[in-house]
Parts: C-alpha cells; sequence; structure tokens
C-alpha cells in the first residue's frame, strides 16, 4: 500500500529562496508543507506546479480560550481561499495560540473550559471546512522540548478532541516526533488514533532530524501504517541532519 509522502519547504534546502525549496522538494518527487502562507508569493507558489499537501490555518486566536477562539475561525475562513488557490485540503490548527512556535500564553492545566470551548471552536471549523471542501487537522505537540506552556497539546488529547467533536472536516494532524518525547508507545498510538488521522507527520528523536538520525523504528511505524489500511500523507517536518537530498532519500527509504 503506497504512502504519499510529502516534504516541509519551511525546515530543508534552507540555503535556497523559498519558492526554489518548492520546486526542488517536488523536483525529487515529494508533495510540499508550507506554514504561514501570508508571508509567501502565493502566485509564484503556484506557478511552480508543486502538490501542495497542508498550510497553516489560522493566524490569531486559541482553540481553548474563550475570549478569543472566534478569532481561530475568523483567521481560519481568510485563509481558505489561499488553500482552495493552491490546490490544498488540509489546513492545520494547534491547541492553543502561537507566536514564533511558542504558547502565546503559557497555561499548564487544562480546565474543563478549555475543553468544551476547543470542541465548540472545532465543530465550528468542521463546518466552514465542509463548505469550503477542506479539513482541519489539529496537530499535537510536545511541551517538553518545543512548546512549553500548550495545553491540550498532547496527542491523547488531541484525539480526545477529535474523536468527541466527530466530525468529517476535523481530523488530527498527528505527529510522531510530538508524541515521542511526550507520551512514547507509538505503535498503540497509532493504533488508537487511525480512525481519525487526516495526517501523520515525523521526525526522528532527539535533533527533530529525518528518519535513521534518532531513536525511532520509523520502518515499523510505515509497516503498522500499512497493516491498519492508511494510505494517506506521511510529512517530514523535519531538519535535514546534513545533505538535504540526502535526508529526503532517507525519509523515503523508511517509509517505502
Amino acid at each position: 500500500m503506497s504512502l504519499h509522502l510529502a516534504v516541509c519547504a519551511e525546515m530543508v534546502f534552507l540555503d535556497l529562496p523559498f519558492i526554489e525549496r518548492v520546486e526542488r522538494i517536488s523536483d525529487l518527487g515529494f508533495a510540499v508543507e508550507i506554514w504561514d502562507s501570508r508571508t509567501k508569493d502565493v502566485n509564484a507558489l503556484k506557478a511552480t506546479g508543486a502538490d501542495f499537501s497542508s498550510m497553516s490555518g489560522y493566524s490569531a486566536g486559541s482553540l481553548v480560550d474563550p475570549e478569543n477562539c472566534h478569532r481561530v475561525v475568523e483567521t481560519a475562513a481568510e485563509l481558505i481561499p489561499t488553500a482552495l488557490q493552491l490546490g490544498i485540503e488540509r489546513l492545520v490548527v494547534h491547541p492553543a495560540e502561537l507566536i514564533d512556535g511558542q504558547a502565546a500564553r503559557p497555561v499548564h492545566r487544562a480546565t474543563g473550559e478549555m475543553w468544551l470551548t476547543a470542541a465548540r471552536t472545532l465543530r465550528e471549523l468542521g463546518d466552514l471546512g465542509a463548505e469550503h471542501g477542506v479539513t482541519f487537522t489539529v496537530e499535537n505537540l510536545n511541551t517538553i522540548v518545543d512548546h512549553p506552556g500548550i495545553p491540550l497539546g498532547r496527542a491523547k488529547d488531541t484525539l480526545a478532541l477529535v474523536a468527541g467533536v466527530d466530525h468529517p472536516h476535523v481530523k488530527m494532524m498527528l505527529d510522531l516526533y510530538h508524541a515521542q518525547i511526550g507520551e512514547g508507545n507509538l505503535i498503540q498510538l497509532l493504533r488508537d488514533s487511525i480512525g481519525h488521522i487526516g495526517e501523520v507527520q515525523v521526525a526522528d528523536v532527539p535533533g527533530r532530524c529525518e528518519p535513521g538520525t534518532g531513536e525511532v523504528n520509523y520502518p515499523a511505524i510505515a509497516a503498522e501504517l500499512r497493516a491498519l489500511g492508511y494510505s494517506g500523507t506521511v510529512g517530514l517536518e523535519g531538519w535535514a541532519s546534513g545533505d538535504p537530498e540526502a535526508a529526503l532519500q532517507a525519509f523515503r527509504t523508511a517509509f517505502a
């Protein structure tokens, strides 16, 4: 069973202008993932002819904050035209607002109000996605290394949210790099999550580089995904430990 492989253009070929990174990734046979589309020349991205897999799906607000959760939905609506222009079907949201990758307002204990607010906001996003033919994917994050102070960041929390909302246009962006740091037990996590996964993202631990540079047995992950019947996208959201082309080939080999 073939897996659709994508690479995050924000994290490889860093010596090249962004459009050239996209072209290089595409020429190597991968789909392309981007973060904040507002900082990009969208017409130039489209002109590359690349297959774009996912992008950030909001630019303000927090899923869990009743004071500004409406901004998640509002900014998601503003970004959908860009997604449609690039042929992107998956827009990524996080459990809380990030500024330069860090929690805008660090919180170290989730409350019932946060759970209810996140569920309500995700339902609104799901309805918005259904209207436009896109899916919002909630990415789990680790709070130990990269994102301290993010409530509901663990994969088991994002799974509970997505399963509870039970909307066809709300799925998980299951990031196994973050899950390995925060939770481990990745094979069981895949089994528990398989019905709710919109995409799987990967990088090795420690270092957040390509498969084969750390402790995660990604060939075993690939085998389990196939055994579970998953034929969707696996995205490399990680740095190249050395030569970017060699890193992308290691990624391809792990999921071949």
